[in-house]
């Protein structure tokens, strides 16, 4: 086994890393303040080439591995929870949903293009007030009307709705048969009666634009249908496994980033006349933590490449899911507490990170959904 990252994938890793500490650090506080997503620095992404990483050229992507684009996500997330969440819907769950589709090539395109390029955000409407982790209970309806579906329903927790030029969005053309009468279909903003419903006001993540997506009597073309009838739930979790890796690697560089403050407060603050990591308890949890997120950082990047060599990845998945995402809340938590009063105070970051972290554990599957995910293969 080769555990050594390749030159292209150490570039485009220290391509988003100064990227995320010139960009997005100034304003980050700012930004998580007054809930204002960084629309420009993800168009900046998109010009860069990290918004279409994973994707072929043939798409309007970049042709790079998945492993490149965790990477990415892993160090804008470092800084900015907030954009890596962004970031992750629109290139993970919008654009695993038409990419992982029936649709024909030359429909991949026309949906993934802009996207891709970071000129316009995508979105992943499957969750819905009652829809949760019974993903299988959606209600939202798409009527066949000639050569047109009729959508009605209301989808909930859509990450970058209010942004989105397009919604990837999961109604039932057969209601009788409930999850195995699911669809999936692209709408764009701008459809009548397509809106934005309430944008929700959040613990954390409190950059990143997430809303109800109100649909009443939204008319879209039957070639919009990027499934077969009754396909929509298998396609909604293949994607949703593309999506728990990007998810993985978004609490991974919380839980990088929060360590790493904690490590040089640690260096620089003297109490009792000596700095505090020597401190031996303090020394020893930083060693715990440091071991916690390199065994959270293998799993991921183990899943990540069994998604870009095309082996089975639930499963790995939804352990990286798991491991990346607790080790997030862990260590944040560690980290206000070894910085004492300094660490409950905005300016020090890592209370904000440890507000981001918690969503990460509940988002994409909940941790008790992954357990049940890789308990069921373990018995099975």
């Amino acid at each position: 086994m080769n555990f050594e990252l390749t030159q292209e994938q150490k570039a485009v890793q220290e391509m988003a890393r100064t990227f995320a500490k010139e960009e997005l650090l100034p304003g980050v506080l700012e930004r998580d303040a007054k809930s204002e997503f960084p629309v420009e620095q993800f168009h900046k992404m998109g010009e860069l080439g990290l918004v279409g990483l994973p994707y072929p050229k043939e798409v309007g992507g970049q042709g790079g591995d998945y492993l490149s684009y965790v990477l990415a996500v892993e160090e804008i997330s470092k800084v900015d929870a907030s954009m890596g969440i962004g970031y992750s819907v629109a290139t993970s769950l919008y654009g695993g949903s038409v990419m992982n589709s029936a649709a024909p090539v030359e429909k991949k395109r026309e949906f993934l293009e802009d996207v891709l390029a970071g000129k316009c955000f995508g979105s992943f409407g499957l969750t819905e007030p009652n829809a949760g982790s019974d993903a299988g209970g959606c209600i939202t309806t798409a009527v066949k009307d000639g050569d047109d579906y009729i959508l009605n329903g209301l989808k909930c927790f859509n990450t970058n709705g209010p942004l989105a030029e397009y919604t990837a969005v999961y109604a039932l053309t057969e209601p009788e048969k409930k999850s195995k009468g699911l669809s999936c279909f692209i709408v764009k903003k701008g459809t009548p009666g397509f809106k934005v419903g309430k944008i929700e006001d959040k613990m954390g993540i409190r950059s990143a634009q997430v809303s109800e997506m109100i649909l009443e009597n939204v008319r879209v073309p039957a070639s919009n249908m990027i499934t077969a009838s009754g396909d929509g739930f298998k396609l909604a979790m293949k994607t949703l496994d593309g999506g728990r890796i990007g998810v993985a690697a978004q609490g991974l560089g919380i839980a990088e980033g929060a360590f790493e403050i904690a490590k040089e407060y640690l260096k620089t603050r003297e109490q009792f006349g000596k700095p505090l990591f020597k401190n031996q308890y303090l020394a020893f949890k930083m060693a715990e933590l440091e071991c916690e997120i390199e065994a959270a950082k293998w799993v991921l990047y183990k899943a990540a490449i069994d998604k870009q060599e095309g082996r089975p990845y639930s499963i790995p998945a939804a352990r990286a899911k798991y491991l990346c995402t607790e080790a997030a809340m862990h260590v944040t938590t560690e980290a206000v507490q070894m910085l004492g009063g300094n660490g409950y105070m905005k300016e020090y970051h890592v209370e904000r990170m440890m507000r981001d972290a918690k969503i990460t554990q509940i988002y994409e599957g909940t941790n008790e959904i992954q357990k049940l995910v890789i308990s069921g293969a373990l018995f099975r």
